[in-house]
């Protein structure tokens, strides 16, 4: 039967996918409970069609991410395809499907960075974090004037950032892949930009 893999503070636990509708969610009301501020009362809910499972956020405040990827309206589960709901990962697995890759991509830790590689980093996924409709993360030039400093400066903090996060050269899409796996191995978060926001605010007062 298809699963969740639930990993939260709390620890982990296999959910089965069964009935038509399950409700995910901060209220203990919901089929699946997830006990995180940043998780909404009614966060989103899984339906099950003839093709299979489809997921849909149903006006969270912090979003829903597959896979990395800001998730706008619903969208249909794939094996493999990691969940993300403030602090908390969920798989959905399918017995027929292999586990050992997803297993292993999930197992991946963030690796260690820098204070100005994160604020690089929260940048980056600004839009994307604040729920924009502009799937795209933030330019070079848009990092910079937020960080009062050059273009230069941020390149040779995403060439650091790259390396770290094990991605490849291939080409203008790797800002989106590094601002994908920040999110997904939860090196940033939209409560931890909220902060990062509110410090540089205190600061400029």
């Amino acid at each position: 039967m298809e699963h969740l893999e639930v990993h939260a503070a709390s620890g982990t636990r296999l959910v089965s996918l069964d009935g038509d509708r399950l409700t995910i969610g901060k209220s203990p009301e919901n089929h699946i409970h997830l006990d995180d501020s940043s998780v909404s009362r009614l966060h989103a809910v899984i339906e099950h069609f003839p093709a299979g499972w489809i997921i849909k956020d149903v006006g969270s405040k912090n979003g829903t991410f597959i896979n990395g990827e800001a998730l706008l309206g619903e969208r249909a589960l794939r094996s493999g395809d990691e969940i993300r709901m403030g602090q908390c990962r969920l798989l959905y697995r399918t017995p027929e499907a292999s586990e050992t890759a997803s297993a292993t991509r999930f197992a991946q830790a963030a690796p260690d960075v820098t204070r100005r590689e994160r604020e690089i980093l929260l940048e980056l996924c600004r839009p994307v974090l604040e729920g924009s409709l502009l799937t795209e993360p933030a330019s070079v030039q848009q990092i910079a004037d937020a960080l009062v400093v050059t273009p230069s400066a941020v390149k040779k903090h995403l060439v650091r950032l790259y390396d770290k996060f094990g991605l490849e050269d291939n080409g203008r899409r790797k800002r989106g892949r590094l601002a994908g796996e920040a999110i997904r191995r939860g090196s940033v978060s939209a409560a931890a930009l909220r902060q990062h926001r509110a410090s540089r605010a205190d600061g400029a007062t």
